[in-house]
């Protein structure tokens, strides 16, 4: 959403003062002439200090006007100071699809990174699909049903994202869904269209429902579905009848359902007739297809990154859209050819051939590093630390060398102001959704943890995930609830390291020498062991040997086996294998 700066209003110079008029001036001139007798010793009965006293009040009564006076020929200047224009943020699309394996989308705000999407093929995107799905099982207790969706693993159904179509038995009309009886209500082996809601994130399973929704540019269709709905973003009623009043002249199929999207602002009835009708086509190919297809199976993917981008995100304040691929940039202008034609003269659409890489030349590569990373530095000083786990997402803020030399209480205010900005851009780049607590530096003014609460509110307002926001604990932590848009970005590129296996930490030489002993110990004391072969990394096997070789003596000595250690430079640190053969 974009956030304009409007223009200062324009102030006089001389606020404050009054401007003098005809009468003030001469009175101004007149006094110098009086001063003389009211200031005559012997017409004053009270001595030299009621003298002082008149003359500082004369001295007040003609300070405004000679304030005016200055002010007045100083107004001209202020004014065209004031009427100056503010520049207007300028944004840009990057899309870097030139390399086959990866694709990349940059949405930049006066050069800075504010929104960062990114497809590779090693990972496929299944949010959005729609599979012909077999239930695999129920579960009572969870109220919930596992579809197998060829996919891998199970998707998860809960019994409320179940359309009653489904149901084996049939609904009475005075019945509500939660008074059905789960188990009863699907049977094993049943086939059924499902949507993918949320995609597959570490041992769980993909999220789905029954409920499908075709997006389009203008419009979401329901199908299944008897629910209407116009975006909260446009306001005006009258704006909201017509959209309405147009959809309705469509003559949607019976059961169908829709949203109408926030780009339908001042649409036109041609282009939304023609969004409507081609979603309605989709639909009847999905039906077709979900009928003659024999489950498990995928019916109907989801466009490719480019495409999906523009339709979603797309807005009236991308001044310029920069493509280094000739299959994106013909993507980019079949998609500017649907919108209206004042739409497309205010957007360049431009191929980049340049000798440097297209995100390169814009110098926001390091910005994009910086997303991977679990610390961000602040402005003046600070620095916010992201910590993801799989319970929830730690935010820590560390007030560092901000505000140096200053009052306490003011730089801890600073340092969480900053904070708080640059947590929802960090959020919302690295796409991290569930429940996120926020740990501030304490504060003990009232006032300062109100204007925190208010500047991250205010910052993730350009959000589209839906978010809730809990008050600043006594503890200073605040928890944020922000929807699960896809798996965080960094999971998407990523893979868990082999060494500490995602723990970030791994066992010291000595501990994983002991380690190993133990075992040898423990194994060699069996009955009818004559080797002991142990395969270890370089760095442990020689520990074993150089400080440990009195005691693997005498295991060998006591037990009468033989203890073999090989040394496998290319073994993993963590790694070790420690056979035992017998008589």
């Amino acid at each position: 959403k974009k956030t304009s700066r409007q223009p200062a209003p324009e102030t006089d110079a001389d606020s404050g003062s009054p401007e003098p008029t005809a009468g003030t001036k001469e009175k101004a001139k007149a006094k110098p002439k009086s001063r003389p007798k009211a200031a005559a010793p012997a017409k004053d009965p009270k001595g030299p200090r009621t003298q002082k006293t008149q003359k500082a009040k004369e001295a007040t009564k003609s300070q405004p006007a000679k304030e005016a006076a200055k002010g007045k020929k100083a107004a001209p200047k202020a004014s065209k100071t004031s009427s100056a224009k503010t520049k207007e943020d300028v944004y840009k699309l990057l899309i870097n699809a030139e390399e086959p394996e990866e694709c990349r989308i940059a949405m930049l705000e006066n050069g800075r990174l504010e929104a960062f999407y990114i497809e590779t093929v090693s990972r496929e995107r299944t949010k959005g699909n729609i599979y012909k799905g077999r239930v695999v099982s129920v579960e009572t207790n969870l109220q919930a049903a596992f579809i197998d969706i060829g996919t891998g693993k199970n998707a998860f159904l809960p019994f409320s994202e179940i359309h009653p179509e489904y149901y084996s038995a049939e609904l009475p009309d005075n019945r509500h869904w939660k008074d059905v009886n789960f188990k009863e209500s699907l049977k094993i082996g049943q086939e059924m269209l499902v949507e993918v809601v949320k995609e597959t994130t570490g041992n769980k399973g993909a999220n789905i429902t029954t409920f499908l929704s075709l997006p389009g540019r203008y419009v979401v269709l329901m199908p299944g579905s008897d629910s209407h709905g116009i975006s909260r973003q446009i306001e005006s009623q009258e704006q909201r009848k017509k959209l309405r009043e147009m959809l309705e002249s469509c003559k949607l199929p019976e059961g169908v359902g829709y949203i109408i999207r926030t780009a339908s602002k001042g649409i036109t009835k041609t282009a939304l007739t023609k969004d409507v009708r081609f979603l309605i086509k989709l639909w009847g190919d999905i039906r077709k297809r979900g009928q003659s297809e024999k489950a498990p199976a995928l019916v109907y993917g989801e466009q490719n990154i480019v495409t999906r981008f523009l339709r979603d995100h797309f807005t009236a304040d991308i001044k310029e859209i920069q493509v280094d691929s000739d299959d994106s940039f013909r993507q980019v202008k079949d998609f500017m050819d649907l919108l209206p034609a004042a739409q497309q003269k205010k957007t360049a659409v431009h191929l980049h051939k340049g000798p440097r890489p297209l995100l390169n030349s814009h110098n926001i590569e390091e910005q994009i590093e910086q997303i991977y990373r679990p610390t961000v530095k602040l402005p003046s000083g600070g620095s916010i630390v992201i910590n993801p786990t799989e319970a929830l997402v730690a935010i820590d803020v560390n007030s560092g060398s901000t505000g140096r030399d200053k009052k306490f209480a003011e730089t801890i205010f600073l340092a969480n102001m900053e904070a708080a900005e640059e947590l929802a851009r960090q959020v919302r780049l690295r796409d991290l959704g569930g429940l996120i607590v926020i740990d501030f530096i304490d504060m003990r003014s009232a006032a300062h943890i109100r204007e925190v609460e208010k500047k991250v509110k205010s910052s993730m307002k350009r959000d589209k995930a839906k978010i809730d926001f809990a008050r600043i604990s006594k503890f200073g932590l605040m928890q944020i609830s922000r929807q699960r848009m896809g798996s965080p970005i960094a999971a998407r590129n990523y893979v868990t390291c082999e060494c500490c296996k995602g723990r970030g930490i791994i066992r010291s030489v000595e501990t994983q020498a002991l380690s190993c002993l133990r075992q040898i110990q423990t194994g060699i004391s069996r009955k009818n062991i004559k080797t002991v072969h142990c395969r270890l990394p370089m760095n442990v096997s020689q520990y074993l040997l150089n400080r440990k070789r009195t005691e693997l003596a005498e295991l060998e000595k006591h037990y009468g086996a033989a203890v073999n250690i090989e040394i496998v430079p290319a073994m993993l640190p963590a790694d070790s294998e420690i056979d035992f053969l017998k008589k």
